[in-house]
Order: C-alpha cells, then structure tokens, then sequence
C-alpha cells in the first residue's frame, strides 16, 4: 500500500511541474489532494475487500474441519457398530460352545451312538397293540428311547410323538414328552422343544424332572436369541430347585452369560 502511495505521489511531481505555466499553486495544492484523498479512499477498499477475503478463507477452512469431524464421527460410528455386532455374533457362537460343554451327558450319549450308527439307522419298529400282550407301552417306550441313545433324534422324535398319541393314559407320558423334547432340542428344533417343553411342566406340574425341563426352556430360549427370558427361567430354577444337578449347571450357564 506505502508503495503504491509513493508511486503516485511521484507521479504527481512530474506531472505539477508540466503543468506550472497553466495552474498557480493553489490549484495545484487542490488537485493534489484531491489525488490523496482517492489514494486514500482505494486503499481503505482494498483493505475491507482483503478483510473479506481472509474472512472468507477462515469460514471455508472452518467448514472444512467442520467436515472432516463429520468424516471422523461417521467412520467411528461405523466401526463401532460393525463391532458390536461382531462381538453379539462371537457371544452366541460362544455360549452356545460353553452349552455343549455343559451338557456333558448327552455328548457322551453322541460318542455311544457314533459306535451303534448302522444300528440307529434302523427304521422305527411298528409298536404291538395288541391287548394281549402284556408290555406293549414299554416297548415303544423303549424304542424311542434306544433311538434317542443312539443319537437318531429324527426318528427318535416321531416315536415319542406316536407313544403320546396311542397311550394318552399311560403313566410314561410325562418321560416320552421329556424325552421327545430333548430329541427336539439336540435337532435344534427350538420353536418345537420350547413347546414341547412348557406343555410338559403345564400338563404334569409335579414331574420329578421339572428342574431338567426348566433348564431345556432356558435353552431353547437361548437358541431362539432370547437370552433376557433364558436368564429369567434359569434364576427361577436356581431358586426353585436349589438342589438339583440341573440348578448346578443353570449358575455355570449364568456366570458364563455375564
């Protein structure tokens, strides 16, 4: 801005001496200020138009970082969900690990069958009904139960569901439906097992093996991803049965949910 000023001014010297035959001092004086007071008045907008300027550039570099934040914020969130679904994806995998290790018993049950595969294969055999013979409800009983041992649930499921159906009255139906539900529930048929299950404690409240039926419902419940109404049943049976060998393994499944 000085320099420009200076550079005018000099101007001014060369051009008032060519004109000193035409115009008296005065005059001179006047045009003279008059050149200042425009210099003057150029560089005021000069200044307010860099001002806006550097305004300008400080809003856009505001707006920016305004956006990279933005950028941040929605890689972040992103990545924060992606792993929280990863880390609901690794707790089922895992309690649904934990579940089988528990669930001791019937892994042994899968060892025996693997040894019996040809045998277990077998199709059902068609149960007597003949009024005769003495036994007719234990051996399709046991049929279904051999089924069931052997780790045959498909057909072990349909041999419980017709001793239901051909002996309504018999004193084994509370240990078929157990069992059916425990076929249903090794298929991972939760939806099935679950009903199955809560029938069984409906229909025969008094069951000796409510405490197992109870610990089947919580995992079943934990198989259809309800794991708020697993913890529900499993704390019911903690305090319900607090003896039993099914509440033992209901606090293990608990603490290992935490």
């Amino acid at each position: 801005m000085l320099k420009q000023r200076a550079l005018l001014l000099l101007c001014l010297c060369f051009v008032i001496p060519a004109q000193a035959g035409l115009l008296n001092d005065d005059e001179a004086r006047k045009q003279i200020q008059q050149l200042e007071t425009r210099v003057l008045k150029l560089e005021d907008a000069i200044k307010q138009q860099t001002r806006s300027m550097l305004d300008l550039q400080s809003r856009i570099d505001a707006l920016n970082t305004e956006i990279r934040n933005l950028r941040g914020q929605g890689e972040e969130a992103t990545h924060g969900l992606q792993d929280a679904e990863k880390r609901q994806k690794d707790f089922y995998v895992d309690l649904d690990t934990r579940l089988r290790h528990f669930e001791s018993a019937e892994e042994a049950a899968k060892e025996a069958a693997a040894k019996e595969a040809a045998a277990a294969k077998a199709p059902v055999a068609p149960v007597s009904t003949d009024p005769a013979d003495p036994v007719p409800e234990d051996r399709a009983f046991e049929t279904g139960y051999s089924l069931f041992k052997a780790g045959n649930y498909e057909n072990a499921v349909k041999a419980f569901q017709d001793f239901v159906k051909k002996f309504p009255d018999s004193a084994r139906v509370p240990d078929a439906n157990y069992w059916l539900g425990n076929a249903q529930l090794a298929m991972k048929d939760y939806r099935n097992a679950l009903d199955t299950y809560q029938g069984m404690l409906k229909d025969f409240p008094e069951t000796p093996k409510a405490a197992d039926v109870m610990y089947g419902i919580a995992r079943c419940q934990y198989g259809l991803k309800r794991p708020v109404d697993a913890r529900k049943t499993l704390k019911k049976l903690v305090t319900k049965y607090p003896a039993s060998e099914a509440a033992a393994k209901a606090k293990k499944l608990l603490a290992a949910a935490k």
